[in-house]
């Protein structure tokens, strides 16, 4: 009798077994095509943050479609794994997918509070990593099943520590933030490894609602989520002690002081996100978790920056003055149409640029005053006058034609017959002529009229083709008053083709990337300088580089007064002693203001002025106004690099010519005052001082008279 009721339990059960086995091989036959294939399991990877470093190793700036940085589960704290399984799955390390006792406890609860079997509850950690991974978040019975399910496969193909992985790496924590190490850098500006147990705690408990209990919006809301349910389960499980319990419920949330959505340099990491979209497309930008390594150096431009805004900050001050000095009727608001339009075009702007003039890196660029504000890069965007910053365009084709420094011409005035049949009469800045005067004197102290003629004798069509060769990639108009700088520039083409001179006539285009790196260690581009290009022989640009010394050098007393440098204020009033060259640049009516300079070592320029190219104020010159942020900026970004003083190479086939100063002829031991001149080779003079062929000294001569300058 006995052994007749064990055969029907034994029955039974065996056929219920089956029944079961039939229902739930069903179930997964019925559901087979909404479920993930094995090879989708085991392949398991969540969109990752690209991440841009400075050639220094600082982080510029991240970017995602999801802002996240996964990290293996050593590298997270071990109170964010308690608090997780003791708030969401408290079984965790124990079932296989699903909870059977919260599906039922889960299923009184809704019945009792709900009335219904529909409700939330009993999804254990793997069914919401499932859901996270392969489905969506409608509440159906259909989406459930496939849940728990899919969750099985899950436990099946992974260790219980590589879904706990997944999960802090896959889940949202509100504000952009994907994965726990990007909510720890989000929230608390620190890696997930050093988070406190209760920032852990904060950070689980936003996993119920990232908006509804963030920190930043409802922080009274998240603190109570924190204390009254992570904390207090972790205290229910064991995890923490009832002193720690009570020692974390008395903390404040204490989050870092700002986002990283502009991040370091915006401009520049704008710069890097244009080309990385252009050459690799938006995958390796957004999703493929790559590392961006470029050229710019921190260091650099945060120099770069803070001389920048200080002297903008100092020109706004003297702009809003003059507003409110001058009437809306005035000449000062002369093309102005409304009022919103004349506030626009009295912000002051600028742009700098840095480049290594050998490797063509950029090392510093900021294009505007505030990235927040207006995102337009003057740096490589705008479309500018450079005034008289395009002399030496000019200057360089004279040269490279064979044309002497000692070259004298008049500053005086000139009536040019122009194409219309009209007549152009160019104008000097200070609106004097200073007479007879060389190639070196004129560029110096930047003579339009001098210039003006020099073009004349090269001509026009020829200086375009060596601004053309030297980088400039703008159209530019081969009109008489080029030398004005008349024609529009891109900033960083005129500082790169100024890169030319120091490197002995080899143009380097600039570049912005050194490297990038997927996530799974495979470059996908690399390079160690821009690409080069041979323009000029290293004779003319010694010979240019000499003279552009002089805009900062000279100082020399004339009969009619003392001749300077426009840039000598770079040496006396901010103390820049290296060697060094460059040139001021000011348009008309001082809407735009430029220095552009170099010295052996790095190539940088400086534009302030208006969007608008509205007047900055009567003698606001590119001396005035962009020259000191250059000579600071270069001062500074030396001494912090400490970098060696170096002079400028010359070639050894260059031509250094001891000429009289009265004829610029070779000097000879009776020339009461000579210096000593650099010529391309073929350009030297060859004569002798026909002035001074015997020692004739008068009482007031007997002493030799000191140089004014020599180069």
């Amino acid at each position: 009798m006995m052994r007749r009721y064990i055969l029907h339990i034994v029955l039974y059960c065996s056929i219920s077994l089956l029944v079961w086995v039939g229902v739930a091989a069903g179930v997964v036959w019925y559901f087979r095509d909404g479920l993930p294939s094995f090879a989708q399991l085991e392949q398991v990877d969540p969109v990752r943050t690209t991440t841009v470093y400075s050639t220094d190793g600082v982080v510029l700036k991240r970017f995602w479609e999801q802002r996240r940085d996964p990290i293996s589960y050593d590298e997270m704290p071990r109170t964010a794994v308690d608090a997780l399984v003791a708030t969401e799955d408290q079984h965790f390390w124990r079932h296989w997918g699903v909870s059977l006792p919260d599906i039922f406890r889960a299923v009184l609860r809704n019945i009792w509070r709900r009335g219904s079997l529909k409700g939330h509850g009993a999804s254990t950690i793997t069914q919401q990593l499932a859901r996270n991974l392969f489905l969506d978040q409608e509440q159906t019975w259909t989406r459930k099943i496939k849940e728990q399910l899919t969750a099985v496969l899950l436990e099946r193909t992974y260790t219980k520590r590589e879904i706990i992985e997944m999960y802090f790496n896959k889940v949202l924590f509100g504000n952009g933030a994907w994965g726990i190490q990007a909510a720890a850098r989000r929230f608390f500006g620190k890696d997930a490894r050093d988070l406190s147990l209760e920032e852990s705690a904060l950070l689980v408990g936003l996993l119920k609602g990232p908006y509804a209990y963030s920190p930043i919006t409802h922080s009274e809301r998240a603190l109570e989520r924190r204390n009254r349910v992570v904390l207090r389960s972790m205290r229910w499980m064991g995890k923490i002690s009832r002193e720690t319990y009570q020692s974390a419920v008395q903390q404040p949330i204490v989050l870092k002081e700002s986002d990283e959505e502009t991040g370091e340099a915006p401009y520049f990491t704008e710069y890097i996100r244009r080309y990385v979209e252009r050459t690799h497309g938006l995958g390796v930008l957004y999703k493929d978790g790559a590392s961006i390594y470029t050229t710019l150096d921190s260091r650099i431009q945060r120099i770069a920056e803070e001389q920048l805004q200080r002297q903008i900050d100092e020109m706004q001050r003297t702009v809003d003055r003059n507003r409110r000095r001058n009437p809306l009727d005035s000449t000062f608001w002369a093309g102005m149409q409304t009022r919103e339009d004349t506030l626009a075009a009295t912000v002051v702007q600028g742009a700098l640029v840095a480049l290594d003039p050998y490797t063509g890196h950029i090392l510093a660029m900021v294009g505007g005053r505030d990235f927040n504000k207006s995102k337009f890069n003057r740096a490589v965007q705008a479309l500018r006058q450079p005034g008289s910053a395009f002399k030496p365009f000019i200057y360089t084709a004279a040269i490279d034609k064979k044309y002497p420094p000692t070259l004298r011409m008049p500053d005086t005035a000139v009536s040019i017959p122009m194409e219309d049949g009209s007549l152009w009469q160019p104008e000097n800045y200070d609106r004097k002529f200073m007479g007879w005067m060389t190639m070196r004197e004129g560029l110096a102290m930047s003579r339009n009229v001098v210039t003006t003629k020099l073009l004349q004798r090269v001509g026009p069509k020829t200086v375009v083709s060596y601004a053309k060769r030297m980088g400039i990639t703008t159209p530019i108009r081969a009109v008489r008053s080029l030398g004005m700088g008349t024609s529009e520039v891109r900033m960083i083409d005129l500082v790169s083709a100024f890169g030319v001179f120091p490197n002995r006539g080899i143009r380097v285009e600039p570049m912005a990337v050194l490297k990038i790196v997927d996530k799974e260690g495979n470059i996908l581009e690399e390079r160690i300088q821009g690409n080069e290009h041979v323009v000029l022989s290293a004779e003319t640009t010694a010979v240019m580089t000499s003279l552009l010394q002089s805009v900062m050098d000279m100082h020399k007393q004339t009969d009619q007064a003392m001749w300077n440098g426009t840039g000598r204020g770079a040496r006396i009033i901010y103390g820049f002693r290296r060697p060094a060259a460059g040139k001021t640049g000011t348009t008309q009516n001082f809407a735009d203001t430029w220095f552009v300079g170099f010295t052996p070592q790095i190539v940088a320029g400086v534009w302030i002025g208006f969007d608008s190219k509205v007047s900055l104020g009567k003698r606001k010159s590119g001396a005035v106004v962009a020259l000191p942020v250059w000579a600071q900026f270069m001062k500074r970004v030396h001494e912090t690099l400490d970098l060696p003083e170096e002079d400028f190479e010359l070639p050894t086939t260059l031509a250094e010519v001891e000429v009289c100063e009265d004829t610029y002829k070779v000097a000879s031991i009776y020339c009461p005052k000579r210096l000593t001149e650099v010529f391309v080779p073929g350009a030297d003079p060859k004569k002798p001082c026909p002035r001074h062929t015997v020692v004739t000294q008068y009482p007031s001569e007997k002493k030799q008279r000191k140089r004014e300058y020599q180069f």
